[in-house]
Parts: C-alpha cells; structure tokens; sequence
C-alpha cells in the first residue's frame, strides 16, 4: 500500500511540475507581447516566469529530490528576489529605501549557501547523521529566505502610494503565495526531519497560479481587475472554515484522548465524541452563529457592511410580491426593513386622527404589548420635523438629541428587544414609523445603518403613502355608486309618500263611510309619516350632519339603550356617573345603537356586552366592551371605518363609520382596541357639557381678537 501511494505521488508531482512549466512558458509570452515595455518590472517578470518554468521543467524530468532541481530552485529562488527587489522601483523607493539592498543582498547570500550543501553531500562521505543534519541546515535557510522576503512584501505594499498599489498589487501577491507556500512546506520539513511528499508534489500546482496571477497583472487590460467575493460566497466560505476548525480540534482532542489507553481511553473517546457531536447539532444551526458569522464577514472582509445591489433586489421583491402569510403591505413594509439589519421582528405604527402613533401592524412580533396609543403625537411632530432614526439604546441610556428621551413610551424603554425607531417620511409627511427588533447578534448602528435605514423608509412611506391614495379612491368611487342608487331609492320613496298623500286628501272628500274613513285616514297617514320619516333619514345618512347641539343627559340615554337591549341580549351596565354632554340627542343615540348591535352581533348567546360611563373631569367616556371573537389589526386599519367593508355576513359595511362621523361632529372621537380570540372595546369620548361652553367661549375670544 505505501507503495503504491508513493507511485501516485510520483505521478502527480510530474504531471503538476510538467503543467507548472507550460504556464509559466504560455505566461512568459503574454507578458512579452502585452507588458508595456515602459514598466520597470517587466523584465524581471519575465526573468522570473522563465527560471520558474525551467525549474518546473527539470524537477519534471529528474524528481523533486535530485540535485539538478535543487540547483534550479536555487536559481528559481534568486530570479523572485530580484523582482522582488525591482518592484520596491514602481515609486522610486530602490533609490530612497537603500536599507532594502542590505537585506535583498543577504537573501540572496543566504540563497547561495545551497549549492555549498549540495557540493558538500556529492564530494564528502556523509553518515546518516551528518546527512540528517545537513537536510535541517538547508530546510532552515529555506524558511529563513521565505520569512524574509515575505517581510519585505509587507514592507513593500504597506509603504506603497495609493497609485503604486495599482501595479504592486498582482506580483505581489503572487510572490506572497509562492513564498508562502515554500515557508510551509519546510517548516514542516524542519520539525518533521523529513520532506512531506505530498507537499513537494503540489509545488507545480502552485506555479500554475503563480505564472497566472503575473500574466494577470502585466496586462493594462486586465491589472484592474478586482477579487470582490460576494456577501454569500464570504458568509459560506467563513462559515465552512468555522466548521472545518471545529472539526480538526475535535479530530485532534479526540486523538489526544486515545493516548489514555485501555478501557478508560476509549470510553473517554467515545464520550467526548458524542457531546462534541450533540453541541455541534445545536450551535451550527443556531440563528445567533449565523449572525456572528455574517457580522464578522462583513467587519473584515468589506468595504462597505451592504451588498446595496442584493439589499436593494431583495427588497424589491419583498415588497412586490408577498407570501401567503404575509399578504399585506404592511407587513411586507416592515420584513422589507427588518430584512437589512436582520431584525427577526417588528412593529409598524401610524399616526391615527389625532396625530397619535397607533399600531396598525406587526411582523412576526406577538410577545410584545402595545396600548391603544402607542405614542404621543408629540413624538410623531418630532419624527416628522427632525427625520432622525431613533436609537433606542441611547434612549435607555439617557442620550437626548433632540428631545425624544421625554417622549419615547414606556413599553418601548422596557422591552429590550426593541432596538431602533425608523419614521416613514413621503414629503416631509409622517406616513409611519417602523420599531426594528434587535438583531440575533447584537450591535450598535452606524452611520451605514442608518443612511440605508433612511433611504428605505422614505421608499416605503411612497408605497404607503400611493396605497392610501388608492384606497381613498375607491372609497370615493364606493360613495359615488351609493349614492347614485340612493338617489332612486329616494325617487321612489318620495313618489311613494307623494301618492299616499294624495289618496289620503281624496279620501277625505270621497268617502261616504265614516268608519272606514277613519280607519283609512290613521293607517293613511301614519304611513305616510313612516315613509316620509324614512325619506328623511335616507337623505342625511353617511353625510355625517346633525342638528344643533344641546344639552344631553348622557347616563339617562345609556340606560335607556340598556333597557332597549335587553329583550334580545344581555347588556350590562357595570359603572353609571351623571354626566351632560353638548350633543345631538338622536345623533348620539344612533351611533349607540350601532356599537352595542355590533358588539351583541360578535357575542355568544350567554356571553354579556358590558357598558361603562364615566366622567374623567373633562370628558364622558362610554366604554363598550364584548367578549367576542375579536378584530385583526389588518381589520382594524383597513375595514373597521371604511365604507361598504363588513366582517359580517350580509353586512353593509356603513355602521362603524356612520357612528364615528356621528361621533366627530359632536366634537368628540371613538377608539378601538381589539384583538383577536379576545373580544373588542369601543371608547365613546365626548366633552362634558361645561367643558365644551368654556372651549366655545374661549375660541369665540381668540376670532374677536384675531
């Protein structure tokens, strides 16, 4: 078997040198014909890729070990000191550094000792030890020339001008390979007392690439040429390296371990074996490695921490085309976001009416609490005024820029988890705010992060910004087509009532029978009331008007509704405070109406709908809650209040949004929290009756002055 394997390496060592020689030939004439002659390490290119592929040739033809091919690395080695010397000349530095011709000089004296060696073992009687001893010497001086000249190669490209590196960069590193390979391959050499086989035979593999890598840079057309690996091919090769090295260590421990011997040895081995195995199960996969790896990819190996041609690819297709689970802009806006800093979650908030910061979506983030007003309109004016990305760590930490310490909320200061605060601007304009969750690896943001941040927010406010556009279109274009079958319906009616009108004017003058004619009058006249009534309604329905605002006792009206309702379901008034609001009694009323029917509507039978009316100083609060089956935020935000959108089987989709604008023209507003699975609460806000006359007198003040 030993044998046989060293058959094989001698096999490929010819095939390797015999390759390496034709390269470095094939090299040697594009230099010849593509090098511009003006450069001053043209010829020593030249010199260098002709003794290399003479070498190459000779230990080809004679064996790594015969003193031919030790002559000829000699000279091999001689022709890359002299380009090594030559291209400290691409800026002049072989006349200003003149501290490099010492040391280039002892190189090569050092270089020269070799043939003394070889003379020495072909003319002297050698015993195995003086042989032995003489292999050390010759591998010692090899890796003290390698060590020197790749010390001069560091010199060399860290001295150079930004312009010089352009030239230096490809001989340099292929020198940089060559003497590498050569510091390896006799270090193990010298601690081993042996030459390593397989090393000796790969030394024409390394020519190849040497000779390549020369002919790359001596052309002007292909000198330019960048290694730019990208972030995935980096992100692989680093991960495969981290792999490997766990592997040798446990190969090396576990050999180690073997040494114990006896049945001890061999169970410690097996044991080990087996959590090394269990703990690499569990750590490779893991999110946080994975992180680390592309963090420390990154750091060290780019430029820049963004491949901007990836993020920007891969945003686009986030954005474009949604999964099944995540269908929603809004969604989509926040994974768009969340993807570039490898956030595995996050919240999407917006401003609601009143310029507060509500939810309207989250991503893959249900741990977290957010109350029904998110933020402070004060903070919202902040994000839209100073367009600045919120780090909320410095928050944490007291670090105040301008101002959003005081106004950051609590649930965001207390989840550690939240990590950065992205606004949305289109035009100067708050759309939305994005809350990032903090990366697997955890880090802080740079100026990087938070340029591409803000570029893509920007581009994300559009998006939502032009679905929004989009969506009060066809609101429009929905108002338009009811109200075109509206206007028949009122048509209709108002012949209807007109004909009633008419026959109950006739019957009065035409029947003989004053029994009937009685009877005909009251059922007569009260439909045409009803009808007339209706007429009415229909003709002010989803315009949001009421009539003059009074006095309304709002604890008298509530539970009148609970009475009202309790034929058909279980409404409970759990908490009654006396409050007087300025609103339309009937208005007010209606409004009540539609928010009780539809909590009894998302109720069980047995399940009671509860109402609480409190006065808080200022205003009356009405909190309606059910115990149903609760809204989607995505509902919430999209269906709740638009028009003709129901979650109701047969519904009409015009309650919730009658009822609000009903409840804003009383000057007061409605809130929703809800969640799925739990149930909903309604909040009613209307100003208490001495509030709202000591508002009206005051604005009445600011006009006159004004």
């Amino acid at each position: 078997m030993t044998t046989l394997s060293t058959a094989i390496w001698v096999q490929i060592s010819f095939f390797a040198h015999l390759m390496g020689a034709v390269s470095c030939a094939a090299a040697a004439l594009w230099v010849l014909q593509r090098c511009d002659p003006r450069r001053v390490d043209r010829g020593p290119i030249l010199l260098a890729l002709v003794l290399t592929g003479i070498w190459s040739a000779i230990t080809a033809a004679f064996g790594p070990s015969s003193p031919y091919s030790e002559l000829a690395e000699t000279v091999r080695n001689m022709g890359w000191i002299w380009l090594l010397f030559r291209l400290f000349a691409t800026d002049g530095r072989d006349e200003s550094l003149r501290l490099i011709r010492p040391v280039v000089a002892v190189l090569a004296l050092v270089e020269l000792l070799h043939p003394l060696l070889l003379l020495v073992e072909a003319r002297s009687v050698i015993t195995p030890e003086l042989k032995a001893l003489t292999l050390q010497i010759s591998n010692l001086l090899r890796m003290l020339v390698a060590v020197g000249a790749l010390v001069l190669l560091h010199n060399l490209y860290a001295g150079a001008a930004n312009a010089s590196r352009q030239l230096l960069r490809w001989s340099a590193l292929a020198l940089v390979l060559a003497w590498s390979y050569e510091l390896n391959l006799y270090t193990v050499a010298y601690l081993s007392g042996e030459i390593p086989s397989t090393l000796i035979s790969l030394r024409g593999a390394v020519d190849m690439v040497l000779a390549l890598i020369l002919a790359v840079g001596a052309s002007p057309v292909t000198s330019g040429l960048q290694f730019s690996p990208s972030r995935a091919v980096a992100f692989r090769s680093l991960s495969l390296l981290l792999i490997g090295g766990y592997l040798i260590v446990m190969a090396i421990i576990t050999r180690s371990l073997s040494l114990l011997g006896g049945d001890l040895g061999r169970l410690t081995q097996i044991g080990f074996l087996v959590m090394a195995i269990t703990a690499a199960i569990i750590w490779l996969p893991s999110p946080r490695l994975r992180g680390w790896v592309r963090v420390t990819a990154v750091k060290h190996l780019f430029q820049h921490r963004y491949d901007y041609r990836e993020e920007w690819l891969r945003f686009t297709r986030t954005i474009g085309r949604g999964t099944a689970a995540e269908q929603d802009l809004h969604e989509r806006a926040i994974k768009a976001l969340a993807d570039i800093t490898d956030s595995p979650a996050g919240l999407l908030l917006a401003p609601n009416e009143e310029a507060q910061l509500a939810l309207v979506a989250r991503w893959r983030w249900s741990s977290i609490e957010v109350p029904a007003q998110a933020a402070d309109y004060a903070l919202a004016g902040l994000l839209e005024q100073q367009n600045f990305i919120l780090d909320l760590d410095q928050v944490r930490s007291g670090i105040d820029h301008h101002g959003e310490v005081a106004l950051v909320p609590e649930w965001l200061r207390n989840d550690d988890q939240a990590w950065a605060l992205v606004p949305l601007l289109h035009f100067d304009r708050l759309v939305g705010a994005v809350v990032l969750s903090r990366p697997p690896v955890s880090r802080k943001l740079d100026w990087e992060d938070l340029d591409m941040l803000r570029v893509v927010g920007q581009q994300l406010a559009s998006y939502l910004a032009e679905q929004s556009g989009q969506q009060a279109l066809m609101e429009a274009s929905r108002f338009d087509e009811f109200n075109r079958r509206m206007a028949f319906v009122m048509h209709d009616i108002k012949n209807l009532a007109s004909q009633l009108s008419l026959l109950a004017r006739n019957a009065e003058k035409h029947s003989e029978n004053p029994d009937f004619r009685a009877d005909m009058l009251v059922t007569l006249r009260n439909s045409s009331d009803k009808l007339n009534a209706l007429l009415a309604r229909l003709g002010r329905y989803g315009s949001g008007q009421i009539h003059a605002r009074q006095q309304v006792d709002l604890e008298q009206l509530v539970k009148h509704l609970v009475d009202r309702f309790r034929p058909v379901h279980t409404v409970s008034l759990t908490r009654s405070e006396p409050c007087l609001v300025m609103a339309d009694q009937d208005a007010l009323e209606q409004a009540l109406i539609h928010i009780v029917q539809n909590a009894i509507d998302a109720s069980d039978d047995d399940a009671p709908v509860m109402i609480d009316l409190v006065a808080d100083g200022i205003n009356a609060r009405v909190e309606i809650v059910d115990n149903g089956a609760g809204m989607s935020l995505a509902f919430q935000r999209n269906g709740l209040f638009k028009p003709f959108v129901s979650s109701k089987e047969g519904g009409f989709g015009i309650g919730a949004y009658e009822s609000r604008e009903l409840i804003r023209a009383m000057g007061g507003r409605l809130d929703v929290e809800s969640r799925e699975g739990l149930g909903s609460r309604f909040t009613i806000i209307l100003p208490l009756a001495e509030a709202a006359v000591l508002l009206n007198a005051d604005r009445r003040k600011t006009t006159e002055v004004a």
